[in-house]
């Protein structure tokens, strides 16, 4: 089994079961950002959480050995059409470079890693529209000279 085709049971049985990424999170031990992102194809789990996420899906050990590889991360969408995630390029693309000055005002010239990073998703009460809140850190990794 690919990583595509276990994408596709996975959101199927999560849809059969009525399950939320939480719960499914709850199962893997990892939060429910990391645990979506590894049920999605781009992220992996290690042996007792990917047996624990098949496990609470109902499905085989196929569907564990393939969570347990190391993803092939890629994009082929120019920009993409889903709302969701086109406002993300709006966001990066209208403040992405503010962002860069600003680390690089506070902490140097290098990057914010993807790799040493954490995401949190939340939602906030608003009594003028609830709010999308989320919270990303990465770590500071600074440019070399040598």
């Amino acid at each position: 089994m690919d990583k595509v085709e276990m994408r596709e049971a996975i959101l199927s049985a999560k849809i059969e079961k009525g399950l939320t990424w939480a719960a499914i999170a709850k199962a893997s031990g990892r939060s429910p950002e990391f645990t979506c992102s590894a049920c999605l194809g781009m992220n992996h789990l290690d042996k007792k959480s990917a047996d624990a996420v098949a496990k609470a899906l109902g499905l085989g050990k196929e569907v564990s050995a393939a969570l347990q590889r190391f993803p092939h991360k890629s994009w082929d969408k120019a920009i993409p059409t889903d709302p969701v995630i086109y406002r993300w390029y709006e966001m990066v693309s209208v403040y992405g470079e503010t962002i860069k000055e600003l680390i690089h005002e506070k902490f140097g010239d290098g990057i914010m890693s993807a790799i040493d990073f954490t995401m949190n998703i939340d939602k906030q009460e608003d009594p003028k529209g609830d709010r999308v809140l989320v919270t990303i850190s990465g770590k500071f990794l600074p440019y070399k000279s040598w």
